[in-house]
């Protein structure tokens, strides 16, 4: 049996209940059914108030501190950000503010956002991608953008999106597939 692949989603939303928190858990369980994982979900609205009262990093409380390196040590990272103005949240970017510049070099990231309407699907290749270029993390080709009119209480129930998710889910287990061979034949 292979070993689990450690895996850590960002739920950049901060309001509860969050369409950004349930597209995050429906592409982790999507990925659990692809491979062996072992997940961990952080969500913003948890950390949101130390973290922004935090200049740097050494000011942060050692919570957020634990979330920030199970970030930096991830095999693969899921990033969900609502869209808010256009754009990801000030304190979803402030949160990668603290990540180390080097810690994310090579990790495999698979980018999601949720907004208002379709008119906001392309922050995945505008906004995210170009942020997680910065860390020189590799984002996988495919992202999975949710509208408003893709839930219904807070629950997927648009077959697209359900599509969207189940080809995310095999393409990054695809990539890890062949990061790890990588991995073993330099081993």
């Amino acid at each position: 049996m292979s070993t689990p692949i450690k895996v850590v989603a960002v739920s950049g939303g901060t309001f509860r209940p969050s369409r950004t928190l349930v597209l995050t858990q429906a592409i982790l369980a999507e990925l659990a059914q692809q491979l062996p994982i072992e997940s961990k979900v952080i969500e913003l609205g948890d950390i949101v108030r130390p973290l922004g009262s935090a200049l740097s990093r050494k000011e942060l409380p050692e919570t957020v501190e634990h979330e920030l390196r199970a970030i930096e040590s991830a095999d693969l990272l899921i990033v969900a950000a609502p869209v808010y103005r256009g754009t990801y949240p000030g304190q979803f970017k402030h949160l990668f503010d603290l990540i180390g510049q080097d810690a994310l070099i090579d990790t495999p990231v698979l980018l999601a956002a949720t907004g208002g309407s379709e008119r906001h699907a392309l922050v995945i290749d505008h906004q995210l991608r170009p942020l997680f270029s910065f860390f020189q993390s590799v984002t996988l080709p495919i992202g999975v953008y949710a509208a408003e009119a893709d839930f219904s209480n807070y629950q997927i129930t648009s077959t697209a999106l359900q599509a969207r998710i189940r080809l995310a889910g095999e393409k990054a287990a695809e990539q890890l597939n062949g990061h790890r061979a990588v991995l073993r034949k330099i081993a």
